[in-house]
């Protein structure tokens, strides 16, 4: 399972990591045509996730520090070292929306989140 914990202080975003995979396997029961290539959800997640810390970093140009680990079970983890621009916050804010629409499709077995204020 994917687990991304999303931080808040103060109604301001803090932190997100974003770790595990998904092990999704679709259903093989589609057609000949359909050869599963890989874990969808993960790749869906990583897109998600990767596409915000790029976008914080090289459009916005937040200060922020951020990690990955690819090799111990997918680790992102991306904290803000000042108060985010309201550009930033809704980069956030697009981010749970995609994972919202994927943990819909696929499910809480495969992606849980959750938004802890601190």
């Amino acid at each position: 399972m994917i687990q991304v914990i999303i931080t808040r202080q103060n109604g301001n975003y803090k932190s997100f990591i974003c770790s595990g995979h998904a092990d999704f396997q679709p259903d093989r029961g589609f057609g000949r045509f359909l050869r599963p290539q890989g874990d969808v959800v993960c790749a869906g997640v990583s897109a998600i996730v990767i596409n915000t810390v790029n976008c914080l970093q090289d459009l916005l140009h937040e200060d922020i520090g951020c990690d990955y680990d690819s090799e111990e079970g997918g680790l992102i983890t991306c904290a803000f070292r000042s108060i985010p621009t309201h550009e930033a916050s809704l980069l956030i804010d697009s981010m749970i929306h995609g994972l919202e629409w994927i943990r819909s499709e696929y499910g809480e077995r495969y992606l849980k989140f959750e938004i802890e204020e601190v």
